[in-house]
């Protein structure tokens, strides 16, 4: 099974005349995503690869019919006004690719969809992939197969680049994947670690969850209090990337967005409270295998 999104799912792009638009509409394609429909303002009744592009969402929906997820793929300054496009045409789940929204619209943007009951992954979110069923976003780029196999072991990432390594260790082990989600790496996310384990703990094909974090935040925090709870009851492997950051200035920035020194939870904190709730923190990126082997 494949957790937030299936091979049914029928996907609009925003923005997919843009270059980035262009390319994610081929590459989802050929991986057999459905890709239904695009929408570029004023660009209306050209194609991209064989996908009709419309003016606006509500457009598409009356010529295409119902759409399932929404990939937003505009310029920051664009997005506000394109993820409330989505969410005013009632679509379940938006996943928003862009990087550097002024946070402001972010917040403004998770607080109507949250209000709504609309789920958005990102943003900064490379993606979601569930091996030789379905992808969204540029995850695995043009030919995920290299990488990306079939298997009982989810996968959650801030970073969109440790999605792939991850699943390439896992994948070289003769494991595979159950489904990759990279949430993304911004101040604020739509999707957190702890809604990803509630889908995975649903989920009768993951028999384990691996996740890459980061200083900065409390996810992993929020993830050990689901373990405590019993609400998260499968093996849960972290490796948190960052640690001699604890040696650097308070507020230090770390490429992510949210990977911000100092910021709510220590790294140290975090192996405690994980640890104390069960779960196995890894102190070499290499032993992912190894240690799913001995869980599963």
């Amino acid at each position: 099974m494949a957790i937030l999104i299936d091979k049914f799912a029928r996907v609009l792009i925003q923005g997919i005349t843009g270059r980035s638009g262009v390319q994610v509409t081929s590459e989802l394609l050929n991986y057999g995503t459905k890709v239904v429909a695009g929408v570029t303002p004023g660009k209306g009744g050209q194609v991209v690869d064989t996908v009709p592009v419309f003016n606006s969402i509500q457009e598409a929906i009356s010529k295409v019919g119902k759409i399932d997820v929404v990939m937003v793929y505009v310029p920051p300054y664009s997005a506000k006004d394109a993820v409330f496009e989505a969410i005013n045409a009632k679509i379940p789940f938006i996943h928003i690719f862009v990087e550097r929204i002024p946070i402001l619209d972010t917040s403004k943007m998770l607080f109507e969809a949250k209000k709504q009951g609309i789920r958005i992954l990102g943003p900064a979110s490379v993606g979601i992939i569930s091996p030789q069923e379905v992808k969204i976003g540029s995850i695995g780029g043009p030919d995920p197969n290299q990488v990306f196999a079939k298997g009982p072991i989810g996968v959650i990432s801030r970073s969109g680049g440790m999605c792939s390594e991850i699943a390439m260790l896992i994948s070289s082990s003769g494991l595979g994947q159950s489904t990759v989600v990279g949430i993304g790496g911004d101040l604020l996310i739509g999707t957190s670690f702890a809604d990803l384990l509630l889908e995975f703990e649903q989920d009768i094909q993951t028999k384990a969850v691996v996740a890459f974090g980061e200083v900065g935040g409390r996810a992993e925090i929020e993830a050990a209090n689901l373990i405590d709870e019993g609400q998260f009851t499968k093996p849960l492997l972290v490796y948190l990337a960052g640690r001699f950051a604890e040696k650097l200035p308070k507020d230090t920035n770390l490429g992510h967005a949210g990977a911000i020194v100092g910021m709510e939870t220590t790294i140290e904190d975090k192996i405690k409270v994980l640890r104390q709730a069960g779960a196995i923190v890894l102190e070499d990126f290499t032993q992912i295998p190894t240690e799913l082997k001995k869980v599963i």
